[in-house]
Order: C-alpha cells, then structure tokens, then sequence
C-alpha cells in the first residue's frame, strides 16, 4: 500500500500536466454542466491521460507523480460543479458579474473545501476504510496501478481517451458550426396532444449516459417521459376548452402553446419542485450522517494539530492546523469584509450575514458532502441540493429583515456559490486522497496540490460560463443551465412570494413518490425538469453500457473500463469544441443558429446515423476493457 520514501512526487512535470489538464477538463465540465445539469469525474481520464502524456514526451514518471497530477487535474470538476450551479442565475436577473467576482468566488469555495476537508482525511479516509469505499477513488489508484506499466494494454487505453475527444470535437463541429446536420431528431405522437418524442445528437451526452449506466440514465430519461408524454399532454388536453389563461400565464391560452411553450410556462415549475424536494431530502436523509461527521471535526482537528505537521511517517502528514484554521478564517474575512466579494451593493451588516453563512453552511456541508460520496461516489453527490438548503437559510433571513430586491437576491445567490464549490470540493478531494493512500501518496502534497489546481482552473471556469453566458442565452435551448434557472425560481420565490406553489407542490409529490420507489429522486427530478431530447442520449447511453456489461470478462473493472475512457473523450471533446464555438459565436464570426444544410427527412437520417456511429464507438471501446483488470 506504501511507497518508498526517495519516490518522486511532488514535480514541476506532475504540476504542470495536472494544471493543462484541470483547464481541459474544467472547461468541458462547465460546459456540460449548463447543457444537462450535471459533470463528470476527472480523476480517471486524468490519470490515464497523464501516463500518455508522459511517455509521449518521453520522460519516466512514478505513479506517485501521475496520482498528483490527476489531483491537481481533478480540482476543476468541483469549481465547475458548484459555479453552475448558480452563477449563471446573475445573467438571468440581467446582473452580469465581473469576470473577476466569479474567480474570487470559485477560488473561496475551493480554499473553504480544501481547508475544512484537511482535519477529516485521517477519520474518512483511513480509520473508515472499510465503511466508507470512495468508489471512484478505489477505481482510480487500479487504473493508476494498472497505466503505471509499460504496456500496450495500458497504451491502448489512454488511446481510447484521445479518439473520444476527436469524435466528440468533430461532431460538434458538423452540428453546431458547419450546420451540416439537425441537432436534435424527433416526431410528434399521434393520440396525446402536444406530446413529442425527440433525440439530441450530443456526444457528450450520449458519453455521460455510458458512464452513469443503464440505471442511472433509465431514472433520468423516465422522468422526461413523465414530462413529455403524461404532464404536458394533459395539461394541453385541459386547456384545450379553457377561454382564459391559466396562471401563471396571464396572457396567452394553453390551446395557443406548443409543446416548449407549455413547459417554460407550466412544466418547469413542476420540475422546480421536483428538484428541490428531491435535493433538501436527500439531504435531511442524510442528517444521521451530517451530525456524526460534524461532531467528529474537532476530533480530526485534534489529531491533526497533534499529528499533522511534524508526522513521521511521510503518507500520514497533511497540512498543519494553521493552515485549516487560516483557510476558513481567510474566507470567511474576505467575503464579509471585502466590498464586490457577493454579488449586488451591498451593506456591511448584509455582508456579514453573508459571510456568517458561508462559514456556517460551508464547514457543516463539507463533512456532509465527504461523508456521502464515500458512499455513493462524486456523481450521486447531493450538491444542487447543498445549495438549496443553503440558499433557503439565508433568503429566509432576509426576507425577515425586508431585503427582497436584486442586490439582495444577488448577494444570497452568491453565497449558494462559495458554499456549493465548497461541498463539492470535499467530495473531489476526498475521493482524490483515498487514491493516494491506496498508492501511498502523501496527503499534505495532495492538498496543496488541489490547491494549485483550483488556482489555475477558477480561471478557465469562470471564462467558460462568462463566455457562454455572452454567446448564447442561459436558460435558452442551447444552454439550459437547469439548476441555476432553479436557483433563481426558488429564490424569487422565498423573498418576492412569486411562485405558483400548485405546480411546485405537484412536482414534490411526483418527487417523493419516485424516491418511495427506491429510485435516485434527483436523477428522476432532473429528468423532469430537463427536456426528453437531452434525457434520451443519456439512456442510449446507458443502454451501450448495458450491452458492454452483459459481455465484460470477469476480473475486468467496471468503473475503469476503455469505455469509461472513451466516453469521457467524448464529454471532454464537445465540451472543449462548444466553448470554441461560443467564442466563434461570441466575436460575431460564427451565427449563433441557422438552418442546418441538410433538412428534413435526409438530414434527420444522417443525423441518425451520426448517434448511431458514436454508439458503435462507445460500444467499441467497452469491449476493449480487457485490458484493464483489477489488480
């Protein structure tokens, strides 16, 4: 499980590599984060990708230095994660922040992460090893073990990495550049009204569907049927002899509306709610869990202080106490009383208020959150929930003192953000650090080395939502931004009393009925909220995954499969390509839409074909995982 002291780790080679890839892999997450509302692991692909790497340079690397680098790669997805989660809300209120405000705020949630998270490692990680499996965390230190060795198994693997990511790219380009072919394929249902069955041709979404699986992505795109072909139908069958409109329409009838048109009015309240009773009970949920691990922070604490920076042995060192104590401190300080931290103008006593809840909510949901993805791993993490709970503690203190308008909603949004990042930080990091000490990798390195990271990735982040937010509109078809577009209907909703609470109480209902049934009430809800034409690549997927795992040779790993690889190309391939054309789009040198050349039936069939091509190559890839084994 050790390594020799003398093993190269901590190097400029590991630290760079982890810095272009966090940026690569940072970038596309947010992008695919505000396509579909969710992101992907970059500790895998990392790690694979940064053995290619090295032997493509011809340089040696230890396995020590490609764990750093895959944790310093790896800190991007949480920035991401929690960044769009609410950020682009802003661009929706009309309040754009400045570039800058949204690094600040991705780096203090990414320090308030890393600092809370140090005092946690030797309970979580070490003393409840055999509780708490971090799945991808175990996963990765087998593909790091397994790439490790000069092999062409090892090199076919990381290959597979790199054709995804041109697939990914090259399709993207003919949709959403070349305007070649259709985005989206789809036909109408002949006896409901208003129900349409449609398919988005999104590499990336047929990737994430591959690596959630085919129970995963089965829960996500039932509850777009559930939309799609029960909820808008029959709103549409009662509103067809209505002669006024139905709140909260108060202009137009149902009769009038198409089928995007009955969901931004009706159907995406009824999501709302969905989403939000799935993610604040799945935390509640969890609160045997949150109060076991708080109460063992000053425990960790202790030992650290004891322990921590002058530890013999080199794989038991972490950050000293300073370090931990600093870290909050500093962030906490510098939201309260740095002016343009939070969004809006606002006042001293309104700052620290602000600040109070980010100190409070983020060390509280930072044991939470490293505690749960021990359990369920960085993909079922409960973090849009995370911020809902957060942003209903403060929204409701403010509309106690009276501050309802949009400096007020901005300032409560923004401390949803330092606090998401912060949660979601721990989950990465927790599960970066349970690889390290399955390959005997030193825990104080690792967290610097996060730290690195994140002071390099809040930059590409922040670029990327900033950049989409200027090329296309957030909310929009082709950036959704589904949990940020909640974020500010929940927020609107607590401090100016405009929600229609009858939707987003059937939504709640549909939500806890789903979770009665032993199903993920997120992916469901999610399901709900998000449009069938991006659930449905998400079940292709899963079912390619299916066929995979029905042929995998006992022994193989599952979670660090070529396909796992394959598809992660695929997501790191579009994701890199769409942030290129928005500045295409952005700088006026692309259109932002236009008619695709080839309509109609022929183009709806190559489109087919397309999907049916990237299904072969995921299908491709997994059957290729032989060459990865469980050590």
């Amino acid at each position: 499980m050790t390594q020799a002291d003398g093993v190269a780790e901590f190097t400029l080679k590991a630290i760079v590599v982890g810095v272009v890839l966090g940026i690569v892999f940072g970038a596309a997450n947010a992008y695919l984060g505000l396509r579909v509302g969710m992101t992907v692991s970059a500790s895998i692909p990392a790690a694979v990708m940064t053995v290619a790497v090295f032997r493509l340079l011809r340089v040696r690397g230890t396995i020590l230095e490609a764990n750093l680098s895959q944790t310093v790669a790896s800190a991007s997805t949480a920035l991401a994660t929690g960044t769009i989660f609410t950020i682009p809300a802003l661009f929706l209120w009309g309040a754009t922040p400045p570039y800058l405000q949204v690094v600040a705020l991705a780096f203090l949630g990414a320090l308030l992460g890393i600092a809370a998270m140090v005092p946690l490692r030797r309970l979580l990680i070490v003393k409840a090893h055999d509780e708490l499996p971090y799945p991808e965390g175990t996963a990765c230190a087998e593909v790091l073990r397994a790439t490790a060795h000069e092999s062409s198994g090892a090199a076919n693997a990381s290959a597979w990495i790199f054709r995804g990511m041109a697939v990914g790219a090259a399709v993207k380009v003919v949709i959403s550049l070349a305007y070649l072919l259709p985005g989206e394929i789809g036909f109408a249902l002949p006896v409901l009204p208003k129900a349409e069955l449609a398919l988005e041709i999104a590499p990336a979404l047929l990737g994430v569907g591959y690596i959630l699986g085919y129970r995963q992505a089965a829960v996500c795109v039932a509850g777009a049927l559930i939309s799609a072909v029960v909820i808008t139908p029959l709103i549409a069958w009662m509103g067809a002899a209505m002669t006024q409109p139905l709140y909260p329409e108060t202009q137009r009838l149902i009769v009038d509306m198409d089928a995007g048109d009955i969901w931004s009015r009706y159907v995406r309240y009824i999501g709302a709610g969905a989403v939000a009773t799935a993610g604040i009970l799945t935390v509640l949920r969890g609160l045997p869990t949150m109060l076991d691990a708080f109460t063992s922070v000053a425990r960790g604490m202790q030992d650290s202080d004891a322990r921590g920076g002058g530890a013999a042995v080199r794989t038991d060192r972490d950050l000293p106490g300073s370090f931990v104590f600093g870290g909050v401190a500093l962030v906490v300080l510098t939201s309260g009383l740095v002016p343009g931290v939070f969004a809006g103008e606002m006042a001293p006593l309104q700052r620290a208020i602000l600040a109070c809840g980010v100190g409070v909510f983020g060390v509280l949901f930072v044991a939470v959150a490293a505690r749960i993805v021990g359990i369920v791993g960085v993909s079922s993490q409960p973090t849009s929930g995370i911020a809902l709970v957060t942003l209903l503690g403060t929204a409701s203190i403010f509309a106690a003192a009276g501050w309802v308008n949009l400096d007020a909603r901005a300032g409560v949004l923004t401390v949803g953000t330092i606090v998401a990042v912060a949660a979601s930080k721990a989950g990465d990091i927790s599960q970066d650090l349970k690889t390290g000490w399955l390959v005997g990798a030193t825990p104080a390195r690792q967290q610097l080395g996060q730290l690195i990271g994140a002071a390099f990735a809040c930059w590409a982040v922040a670029a990327t939502v900033m950049l989409l937010g200027n090329a296309y509109e957030f909310g929009s078809k082709e950036i959704p931004a589904p949990q940020a577009t909640l974020m500010k209907t929940i927020i609107e909703g607590v401090l100016a009393g405009a929600l229609p609470w009858d939707l987003v109480l059937t939504g709640a209902g549909l939500a806890l009925a789903a979770m009665l049934c032993g199903v993920s009430g997120l992916a469901f809800s999610i399901g709900i909220y998000l449009p069938l034409a991006t659930m449905a690549p998400l079940f292709v997927g899963g079912c390619v995954r299916a066929l995979v795992e029905r042929k995998r040779t006992p022994g193989a790993a599952s979670e660090s499969d070529t396909g796992i690889l394959a598809a992660s190309g695929l997501v790191a391939g579009e994701g890199l390509a769409g942030v290129a054309i928005a500045g295409l789009v952005a700088a006026g040198i692309a259109p932002k839409a236009i008619d695709p050349r080839f309509g109609g039936l022929v183009g709806e069939f190559g489109a087919l074909i397309v999907a049916l091509g990237i299904c072969y190559f995921l299908l491709r890839g997994g059957r290729q995982s032989a060459s990865i084994k469980v050590a």
